[in-house]
């Protein structure tokens, strides 16, 4: 006797329930087996989740990245120091030679960027890069031929020097534009040494 129930009295009790029992017990099978899929449904969308986020593709600069984005780097900085070293001068000291140094990296930048311009044509490249690169060559080219083989005042003659400024900033924008297109880091390399281009620029005027 358990709890003043007699064995036989319990017996008697599941014969009689037997088929309520039965589908209890089928029912909270079903349940465990909704549950365990449940479980099991949503614990693979999670891994599915983790395994998109590990990988996810680091960006690999090519080659032509990379040197396009550096020639832009040290495109801003050697301006920035034609603009320092041109103050100066009309300060009145001797500051020619840094001046044909900076002058001459400008100038030379354009072998980089004719590799690059290169590089990309042959890998098809966005059209905006491509036309990008033209703005860039072409201004060096504007600056070997006024600064190097004409060698005349340009600056002096606006009909001259305005449409020279419009190429040079043409030019720098488009180094900034490939640069971000690259990738928002280098981006912000090429933005950050324009804007030390834009202070020396600024110190240059003043």
């Amino acid at each position: 006797m358990i709890f003043g129930i007699t064995e036989n009295t319990l017996n008697s009790y599941i014969k009689r329930n037997k088929t309520t029992l039965d589908t209890c017990y089928i029912q909270l099978r079903v349940r465990l087996s909704l549950i365990r899929k449940f479980i099991y449904f949503n614990v693979e969308i999670y891994n599915m989740n983790k395994n998109k986020v590990n990988s996810k593709p680091i960006h690999s600069y090519n080659f032509n990245e990379i040197l396009f984005v550096i020639s832009s780097i040290i495109f801003n900085l050697a301006v920035s120091g034609v603009y320092i070293s041109s103050k100066i001068d009309a300060a009145k000291i001797d500051s020619s030679v840094p001046l044909k140094i900076f002058g001459g990296i400008v100038v030379l930048l354009i072998i980089p960027f004719i590799i690059t311009f290169v590089g990309y044509i042959k890998i098809k490249a966005k059209k905006k890069i491509i036309i990008s690169h033209i703005f860039i060559i072409f201004y060096l080219l504007l600056e070997v031929l006024l600064d190097y083989i004409l060698k005349i005042p340009f600056r002096q003659i606006l009909v001259i020097h305005i449409p020279y400024i419009l190429v040079f900033y043409a030019a720098a924008f488009s180094m900034i534009g490939v640069s971000r297109t690259i990738s928002k880091k280098m981006g912000l390399l090429v933005i950050a040494t324009f804007l030390i281009l834009m202070g020396c620029l600024i110190y240059n005027l003043s």
